[in-house]
């Protein structure tokens, strides 16, 4: 087995390992679009008056868009923007007009563009990109929110027979995206800090390939504020992580939409005038990330503007080596194309000197932040005060993102059924918990009037031959949780608690 591992895959700062057998079947054989790479060329041509008749795109003087208004929050509050927006509706405007200087120009940003993105755009990303986590060796391509960057990703890495790893608990809306294409997972074992990176070791080592096919070489995971259990990865996790990365030759794909949404931080100067300061002490407060410590390449990070902007923007980004971020503009330029223009003029306005600037960006991340963890405590407030006096569940402190993992103890349940073990499956489920956890989600739902989502529409599914035998409790006994966001209102929350602590009562007394 060791002749398997890798062994002298470390390489020095900013030099980049060959990975390129990573790559899948399609990957190797997709080549570049013609057209695409031909406007590349004459877009480098340095002849200033060149006169271009190569282009498919209708003329810019027909674009029916004069101008381009944003009215958005005020960022001059420089301790909490989102509660001033809130309070005053205090706003400021930045625009993208035709014919008038602004970071984008509306008559270039409704053109054809390459896969990456336009150039305005990508490069106000890769600024922002560089200064907060610093990767080295790698490029900016733009994508339609992470839900497109990841089914791109699977795609030039994955193919048929091949397995992915992840965690045990893991969002569905995801995990779906490489199955039509033959691609399974490997559910990895978690505690209350998510992925165990001694149980992701075990199940490469325990990997049978005459069985079960070559060794997994891909690890997807929400490290920070993970869906749907809110845990996330501390920094002497993540350095194990990337050691096993390294020994066993794995690719991480390390999708981060919660990572600006981090709580119980120690909160730094925030009133600071100084932008380079204030941007500092900002940084100051975030977790390193997978990319940030990536000397060899093998980081593809997945960020968005979904959970801090909104969701409709449908926009993010992938940062990659050179190698994977060519495949992914090969895939892009043959299929999607870029995202749309107005997302991208709306985030290079937002970035630019005309608009909140980097600095602004951060103001609002932080206050963001703030907003959120106050959510959080009144949640959490709540729980303790209608809930957890039932005795029927328990709810974990988050460190990062928008839920909460609620626990319930079916076991105290008088229709519990613990079955005995003789022989047969390790992964068999040994109790009817999960049966309960759907009676349990169909009467709060349809006699209390408040939805959860059960864990069971999060479990990837397991195999024996990659379990151990020695007090393995199934998965199937451990979806004992219940999936809560605290992303609404007050009352929302208030409401919400109040009926599962009713519902929770009504349901054990049975």
């Amino acid at each position: 087995m060791e002749e398997q591992r890798i062994d002298n895959n470390v390489t020095s700062n900013n030099r980049v390992i060959d990975l390129s057998h990573h790559l899948s079947d399609e990957a190797r054989i997709r080549v570049a679009n013609p057209l695409k790479d031909i406007m590349r060329v004459i877009s480098e041509c340095p002849v200033t008056d060149l006169i271009t008749m190569a282009n498919g795109d209708p003329h810019h003087s027909l674009y029916p868009f004069q101008q381009i208004m944003y009215e958005v929050p005020s960022v001059q509050d420089p301790s909490d923007p989102v509660t001033s927006w809130n309070n005053s509706g205090r706003t400021q405007i930045f625009h993208s007009y035709r014919d008038q200087e602004c970071a984008l120009p509306v008559c270039k940003a409704f053109q054809y563009s390459r896969a990456a993105g336009l150039v305005p755009c990508k490069d106000a990303l890769t600024n922002f990109t560089n200064l907060i986590f610093a990767p080295p060796n790698h490029h900016v391509m733009l994508t339609f929110g992470n839900s497109d960057g990841l089914t791109k990703v699977f795609r030039i890495f994955g193919q048929k027979g091949d397995h992915f790893l992840t965690d045990e608990f893991s969002y569905p809306g995801i995990t779906n995206c490489p199955l039509p294409y033959g691609v399974k997972w490997v559910g990895v074992k978690m505690d209350s800090g998510g992925i165990i990176p001694e149980e992701l070791e075990k199940v490469l080592i325990r990997w049978d390939e005459p069985k079960l096919g070559r060794r997994p070489r891909l690890l997807y995971l929400v490290p920070v504020g993970q869906n749907p259990t809110g845990s996330t990865l501390n920094v002497d996790r993540r350095k194990k992580i990337y050691a096993i990365a390294q020994t066993w030759d794995l690719i991480i794909v390390e999708d981060d939409p919660y990572y600006f949404l981090r709580y119980d931080v120690l909160q730094t100067n925030c009133a600071s005038a100084d932008p380079d300061e204030f941007i500092e002490n900002f940084k100051s407060t975030l977790i390193p990330t997978f990319l940030s410590m990536d000397v060899d390449g093998r980081v593809l990070r997945l960020d968005t503007f979904s959970k801090v902007l909104a969701p409709g923007m449908r926009l993010g980004w992938i940062t990659s080596n050179k190698l994977f971020h060519l495949k992914l503009g090969e895939y892009t330029d043959s299929s999607t194309q870029p995202p749309h223009a107005f997302g991208q003029m709306f985030v290079t306005e937002m970035l630019s000197e005309h608009g909140w600037k980097i600095e602004g960006f951060c103001r609002w991340l932080r206050s963001l932040r703030l907003e959120y963890q106050n959510r959080l405590d009144f949640l959490l407030d709540v729980f303790q005060r209608e809930v957890e006096p039932t005795g029927f569940a328990s709810v974990n402190r988050p460190e990062a993102g928008m839920f909460v993992w609620i626990e319930v103890f079916f076991e105290k349940h008088p229709r519990f059924v613990r079955k005995r073990c003789s022989g047969g499956s390790r992964v068999a489920a040994r109790t009817n918990t999960e049966c309960l956890l759907k009676e349990l989600f169909e009467r709060l739902m349809n006699v209390q009037g408040v939805a959860f989502v059960p864990a069971s529409m999060f479990t990837i599914p397991e195999n024996a031959l990659w379990v151990e035998s020695d007090g393995h409790v199934p998965l199937s006994d451990r979806t004992r949780f219940l999936r809560a966001t605290f992303a609404g209102t007050e009352n929302i929350i208030e409401k919400g608690m109040i009926r599962l602590g009713k519902g929770l009562r009504e349901f054990f007394q049975e």
